[in-house]
């Protein structure tokens, strides 16, 4: 991949001439079944783009109350957008209350702000989204006249996992953010794809929010080469993550609350800080919050380290 980085041919993307990132926003709209993508710095930048291409000021995104849109993302819908997040109930295995979503849809009415779109996440905390559920939220917005955006930035987990081509899990959406960055492995980006329409809107507001990145194929040729090489792959890191839940879960003192694709969700029953003195001394990363921590695993990640990992967990809790 650095190789590739390094080797990239630029332009500049500002003007539509870098060929690499034009390269990369095609082959990323033809996986995904859509007409055209646009380079975005992150994930975050990408969901806002989508956001603001759907709505205008005074309108509302319903979005479920668990989601990186509404929780994680600064606020940046209703900050730089004046949209009005609407969230509905994230139900435990990662879809949202589709009950809820019809019953929180406003009427043509001069009193409220205007319902426009749907947002769904997948994979949710690992979760990954059933076909036929995307189905049915693509119906209810059909029948509420609701444009429907995913944040798919780990789509390719969730599409690996149901042993699909990502365009079935992307096609009943008009927007979809999927993320170079994360299980890939490339340095930086995501790209938002959809219709010409809206892809044309957001790459106007891209340049607005300060993501018009110049010779920009550098990291275009980063993502390429995660896209071409690093997603079946993705299955090895959610055989990881299923060997390190089993790890974990048989120590005493460690209960693993969820496990889905590459993320491993662990609630410690004791105090977790010789485990976190104990990490802090390797090259592990516990990210333990409170008594609890989310564990992702990724390509840096091998089955050997999740020996190590679980090892050093039940070391550090029997006092070794």
């Amino acid at each position: 991949m650095r190789a590739a980085i390094a080797n990239a041919v630029v332009g500049d993307d500002v003007w539509g001439d870098d060929p690499t990132v034009a390269e990369l926003e095609a082959t990323t709209a033809a996986l995904l079944g859509k007409d055209k993508g646009v380079f975005v710095p992150s994930g975050t930048q990408g969901n806002l783009c989508a956001l603001m291409a759907h709505c205008q000021r005074g309108d509302e995104y319903i979005v479920g109350d668990g989601a990186h849109t509404y929780r994680y993302e600064a606020g940046g819908g209703a900050v730089l957008g004046s949209i009005q997040p609407q969230p509905v109930r994230t139900l435990p295995d990662g879809r949202l209350d589709l009950d809820h979503v019809v019953e929180v849809i406003k009427p043509d009415d001069a009193h409220f702000a205007r319902s426009r779109l749907l947002c769904l996440e997948n994979t949710h905390d690992g979760r990954v989204l059933p076909l036929d559920f995307a189905d049915a939220a693509a119906a209810i917005a059909a029948d509420h006249d609701l444009g429907l955006h995913l944040d798919g930035a780990r789509l390719w987990n969730a599409a690996v996992a149901l042993e699909v081509e990502p365009a079935a899990l992307a096609r009943p959406f008009d927007t979809v953010s999927v993320c170079l960055s994360k299980g890939l492995g490339a340095p930086v980006g995501s790209v938002l794809v959809g219709s010409e329409a809206l892809i044309s809107a957001a790459r106007r507001w891209r340049k607005m929010l300060g993501g018009g990145m110049r010779q920009s194929g550098m990291l275009a040729a980063g993502g390429l080469y995660a896209l071409a090489h690093n997603i079946d792959r993705l299955a090895d890191d959610h055989d990881n993550a299923e060997r390190l839940a089993k790890g974990l879960d048989a120590i005493d003192g460690v209960a693993v609350t969820s496990q889905a694709t590459n993320m491993v969700f662990v609630e410690f029953e004791v105090d977790p800080a010789p485990v976190i003195t104990a990490a802090a001394a390797t090259d592990v990363k516990l990210p333990v919050n409170g008594r609890t921590a989310r564990l992702v695993t990724h390509l840096d990640v091998t089955a050997d380290d999740i020996d190590r990992t679980v090892e050093l967990v039940a070391g550090a809790l029997a006092g070794d």
